[in-house]
């Protein structure tokens, strides 16, 4: 297979491009490598990337539709897998045009690409933060997600709501995946596991928001990306039973589907931070906070459809993902 990974540079993005080229796929990698976060572990993910005859780079914005119109003429992809985006509920708060043009205008050039070149299959990042203010436990994606709590969330459910809309006209099959709260090696450094490393090392205090009282269903990078694999391969087709006298906002009656990739389980942070103390050797000076706008006290995947549809349920324990994490972490900056 060809398959195009938007945001290749990224920490999702690169470790499904390496997963994907040992299985012996063609991937070719797009990211505009913007400075949300530093470049320099962005470039160290594509110098593990590149070597590969397999893989191909594409720095490419995705709001760059003429750019983007080329690439899929030039290349004829079989699938591809959407991971670019503007990430973060602070940030879009602070700076929400950069939302609309990465996740809405970049995304609807991702559709267009695939319609018009006979893709085969579309699969995309959703995010957990669609769930909002949704309270019931597990978040499923049978749940009804109209409200949303910062514009990263509207974003990530506006791209679901626009994929179903090619699914319905052009048959475009099309799989939306609520990541939840994702870690591991190589992740992002704006993120809460890295930022604790980090400072717990430095002897600096760290920002424990809600007080330590946050619950998240914390789910480790090599969980993500088997659940990515599977349902890419696993193309979207319509749901038989679906009926519009009560729609499931899940599937539809074109080939369109949702799925959550979540471990299935509640960890408080407050325990979350005693695991990496404990990997590290070392204790957090915490400074205690309340909860930040945008954010939610709590979430928990609903797991049965992706368990049903692909046979896969994410089950890393945050004692063993942390540990690897902290492994990494002293061999990437001692290195």
């Amino acid at each position: 297979m060809k398959i195009l990974v938007t945001g290749a540079a990224g920490f999702i993005g690169f470790h499904l491009s390496r997963r994907l080229l040992s299985m012996g796929h063609e991937v070719v990698g797009l990211d505009c490598i913007n400075d949300y976060y530093s470049v320099e572990i962005k470039h160290a993910r594509l110098a593990m990337l590149t070597p590969d005859p397999k893989f191909t780079f594409a720095k490419l914005d995705l709001a760059d539709a003429d750019a983007m119109a080329k690439l899929f003429k030039d290349h004829g992809f079989t699938h591809v897998v959407n991971l670019a985006a503007q990430a973060g509920v602070r940030y879009s708060i602070e700076n929400p045009r950069a939302y609309i043009d990465s996740n809405i205008v970049g995304f609807l050039n991702i559709l267009e690409g695939c319609r018009h070149n006979k893709v085969s299959h579309l699969a995309y990042a959703s995010s957990s933060s669609v769930y909002g203010m949704n309270t019931t436990m597990p978040l499923s994606v049978h749940d009804n997600v109209d409200h949303p709590m910062s514009l990263y969330a509207a974003t990530k459910k506006s791209n679901e709501l626009m994929a179903h809309t090619y699914s319905h006209l052009y048959g475009l099959p099309t799989t939306g995946l609520r990541f939840f709260t994702v870690y591991g090696p190589w992740g992002r450094p704006d993120m809460a596991l890295f930022l604790f490393t980090k400072a717990i090392l430095a002897g600096e205090p760290i920002k424990v928001f809600n007080h330590g009282k946050m619950k998240r269903d914390f789910t480790y990078i090599d969980d993500i990306v088997e659940g990515v694999v599977r349902v890419t391969m696993h193309t979207a087709e319509p749901n038989p039973d679906w009926t519009g006298a009560k729609p499931d906002p899940a599937t539809s009656n074109g080939p369109f589907r949702i799925y959550n990739i979540g471990n299935n389980s509640v960890v408080e942070l407050s325990h979350y931070i005693e695991v990496l103390e404990e990997c590290l050797g070392k204790k957090a000076i915490k400074e205690y906070l309340p909860m930040q706008m945008g954010d939610v006290p709590a979430t928990i995947a609903d797991v049965d459809d992706l368990v049903r549809d692909v046979g896969f349920k994410p089950g890393t324990r945050i004692e063993d993902g942390i540990a690897r994490f902290v492994e990494w972490y002293r061999s990437y900056f001692t290195a």
